[in-house]
């Protein structure tokens, strides 16, 4: 006989672990089936974010970012410093640890709410009251049921036709966390968020960047205003080559390098020589495996599982959270999806504004926003008002040596709701909440401008935006 679970969850990453987790502090007996190796050969929950995405990209943003600082901001400070030099193992070593905590704890937690995990591959072997789903471990497999299933297996790179990734020396998000020493010449294909994340640790530690981005504009999905300080920042002042409008061609791997052969803006032949190319394109989702087809489970033509506003797929009791449904590859965005799950499998009502999830590039400055931007409202014919204040006008800011970038606050302009907000600054992805928060409560500009923010602070440029919303900022 199989074993037989209340809820089973298909995928341990943010989405599905929190799911999981959510699902057993209801009472439901929970498994989660997860199959993911690390470099190490090692079973380890997490998915992708934890194992090979946000956290160790942030872990190395972080000692870039401190390199950069040591080389080039100290100085400013009276701080000397002899030459400086990056032991690349030493820091992929602090990154794996990092993610090495991450991914434990989560087993913690697993073992505290006794949640089983499941160690393989889970598919769909056939449907009705009851679902029975196959855990596939190499050769091993094993039967299970469940009443409940929610599909949370997110996505994976991807690739280009025509260029195989060998995650040496043409890489994916994957291959860009381990490069074992600094490129001298790196080219990065897509000025996306992988792209210019991964492409901006390399850079502070010395390659030369090249970035081919097939859209005319560049971070086409942000506020115009913060396309034009963010291009000037990457270009200008950091010294990124980016190039957009861009077609590939052709690219050719030899042990001397990589040529890739494209046509520029204006349709002109180039070539590009790099010893390294990450290839960042985007994300599909992963839902290839799961034999979806085998219980009738229903896809969109881009491979995406259909829900509706609930989580809820075609199937009686099988939910799809997180990367495979509609709406933004967040990790945040998955995670409060499957407490909402959890909760509706319970009977609960919970509710999720997809209206005010923030996004976040952890670029240097980094690029947050929430809600919409001015080209969305023009283009929906809806009248607003926006104000906007710099951080070079911050005395905590200008402290820190961090004084580049603004906020800015667009609300309606007749009921004064906030609509949107867009920041760059070094700690943009931290300021964003506070907006975030007003708007999930309706506030309006004003709101914000008549709270009190302590002084000096960062979060007092947010509340001058908002003043600046009615053309009455107090320091500008």
């Amino acid at each position: 006989m199989n074993k037989q679970f209340d809820v089973v969850v298909i995928g341990a990453g943010p989405g599905g672990y929190i799911a999981a987790i959510r699902a057993a502090q209801l009472g439901f007996s929970v498994a989660c089936i997860e199959g993911w190796k690390n470099p190490k050969g090692e079973m380890a929950l997490g998915g992708t974010c934890l194992n090979v995405g946000c956290i160790p990209s942030k872990a190395l943003l972080e000692s870039s970012e401190n390199f950069e600082k040591i080389e080039h901001k100290f100085s400013e400070h009276g701080i000397s410093t002899g030459s400086v030099r990056m032991d690349v193992t030493k820091m992929q070593n602090r990154k794996d640890t990092i993610v090495g905590k991450m991914t434990k704890g989560i087993e913690f937690l697993f073992r505290k709410n006794k949640i089983t995990w499941l160690k393989g591959f889970g598919k769909f072997m056939s449907g009705g009251d009851i679902y029975t789903l196959e855990v596939a471990n190499d050769d091993v497999k094993e039967l299970i049921d469940a009443k409940h299933v929610i599909i949370a297996t997110g996505s994976k790179a991807r690739h280009l036709p025509g260029i195989p990734v060998d995650n040496v020396n043409v890489c994916d998000n994957e291959g860009a966390l381990m490069f074992s020493a600094v490129p001298k010449r790196l080219g990065v294909i897509g000025a996306g968020v992988v792209g210019l994340e991964l492409g901006s640790v390399w850079r502070r530690l010395g390659a030369e960047v090249t970035v081919l981005e097939a859209m005319p504009a560049f971070l086409a999905a942000t506020d115009e205003s913060i396309q034009k300080e963010a291009w000037k920042s990457f270009t200008k002042e950091q010294g990124m080559n980016i190039k957009l409008g861009v077609k590939i061609g052709k690219v050719t791997v030899k042990k001397t390098g990589i040529t890739i052969e494209y046509t520029d803006d204006k349709d002109l032949a180039q070539k590009l020589e790099c010893d390294k190319l990450i290839v960042s394109v985007g994300r599909v989702a992963n839902t290839d495996i799961l034999g979806g087809d085998v219980v009738g489970l229903k896809m969109t033509d881009r491979g995406l599982i259909e829900v509706d506003d609930h989580c809820k797929t075609n199937l009686p009791n099988v939910y799809a959270i997180g990367d495979v449904v509609r709406g933004p590859m967040l990790a945040h965005k998955a995670e409060d999806e499957g407490v909402a799950v959890a909760e509706m499998i319970a009977g609960q009502k919970p509710h999720i504004d997809f209206n005010t999830i923030p996004w976040i590039i952890y670029s240097s400055p980094e690029v947050a926003w929430v809600g919409k931007n001015e080209q969305q409202l023009k283009a929906e014919g809806i009248e607003f008002k926006a104000g906007q204040f710099p951080f070079m006008a911050n005395g905590r800011a200008l402290g820190q040596g961090e004084p580049n970038g603004f906020v800015k606050i667009i609300a309606d302009a007749k009921t004064d709701r906030i609509l949107g907000a867009h920041i760059i600054h070094a700690h943009a992805s931290e300021l964003i909440q506070e907006l975030v928060t007003a708007m999930e409560f309706k506030a309006a500009s004003e709101d914000i401008a008549r709270i009190v923010h302590g002084h000096p602070t960062l979060s007092e440029v947010v509340r001058e935006a908002a003043l600046a919303v009615d053309k009455r900022a107090l320091n500008m």
